[in-house]
């Protein structure tokens, strides 16, 4: 039993790694062609198809009791589970750290703009101490109302759950690195379709934002070979995209179903229940009526209690 929950763990993982790689090839294509908020649809197709993994097999006669992987991992499916296990704590535990962190510089009035929570998320604003003027102040709320509309905290959340769950794989803590940008990218777009006109003020904004969240009175930065994230939101800012975003939904949507149908015809067929166990199955879906026997000897007569 273990060894089949250890690899079901290890194919859950090899197929979400193999969604991000593929999440990592399309994304910048397709945020080109479609815009940032098809390409952050993309980030659905590894948490689908990794689910689909782990669903119930197809049913095939020749399959074997005992699959190759789980026969592996029978050696070591108990002391890897509690190594998976305490990795899990570990990470879980950074994760309340780091949460508790941020709300006490939050309540020091030290954080934000931000969307704080899951299942009600609240939006929370830089003091008021002159930084910010109304028009940008007005931007930055509406950005952070686009993140609630979106169930951006969720789907954050999520990527929080898997990279927990998934601790040792470095692709999933890539990914969720990378699907975070891509959703401030959607969010700028989205903001951006309703307000057209205030493009350079986003941008100004967006930029005064990042200042006020690293100070540097005495130093420099240096310049690292990759773009920053801030570059890639200012630089998105000026593209539009080239095709019908109705188009690229539709592409989306079927790269979410054909991932997760693929990773569920992938993995291990489970073989079809014998006779008995067939029998026993139809029997745990009928009543069942229990009748007690009692034997009595021969010269035994029933006696009549009544009066």
């Amino acid at each position: 039993m273990t060894s089949d929950i250890l690899a079901a763990l290890l194919r859950f993982n090899l197929v979400l790694a193999l969604g991000v790689i593929v999440v990592l090839v399309l994304r910048v294509p397709v945020r080109r062609l479609f815009g940032p908020e098809i390409a952050y649809g993309l980030w659905a197709v590894p948490p689908v198809a990794a689910l689909a993994s782990i669903l119930p097999a197809r049913v095939d006669d020749g399959a074997p009791e005992i699959h190759a992987l789980a026969a592996a991992l029978a050696d070591v499916s108990l002391p890897g589970l509690a190594a998976w296990g305490a990795g899990v704590a570990i990470a879980i535990t950074g994760l309340v750290h780091a949460q508790a962190r941020f709300n006490r510089a939050a309540a020091r009035g030290r954080a934000g703009p931000a969307v704080v929570g899951v299942i009600a998320p609240r939006v929370l604003m830089p003091a008021d101490d002159g930084t910010f003027s109304v028009e940008e102040r007005a931007l930055i709320r509406a950005h952070e109302r686009e993140h609630v509309a979106r169930c951006d905290p969720r789907a954050g959340a999520l990527a929080a759950v898997l990279q927990a769950l998934c601790w040792f794989n470095p692709l999933v803590h890539l990914g969720a690195h990378l699907m975070r940008l891509d959703q401030e990218l959607a969010c700028d777009a989205a903001v951006l379709r309703r307000r057209p006109r205030d493009r350079a003020l986003y941008a100004r904004t967006l930029l005064k934002t990042q200042l006020a969240a690293q100070p540097l009175p005495f130093g420099c930065y240096w310049p690292s070979r990759s773009q920053h994230p801030l570059d890639v939101r200012i630089g998105a800012l000026r593209t539009a995209p080239r095709l019908d975003g109705l188009m690229g939904s539709c592409l989306v949507s079927l790269s979410i179903l054909s991932a997760a149908f693929a990773a569920w015809h992938l993995q291990p067929p489970a073989p079809r229940p014998g006779p008995l166990v067939a029998l026993w199955e139809r029997q745990q879906r009928q009543p069942v009526t229990s009748v007690m026997l009692v034997s009595l000897p021969p010269d035994a007569a029933p006696t009549d209690t009544r009066p």
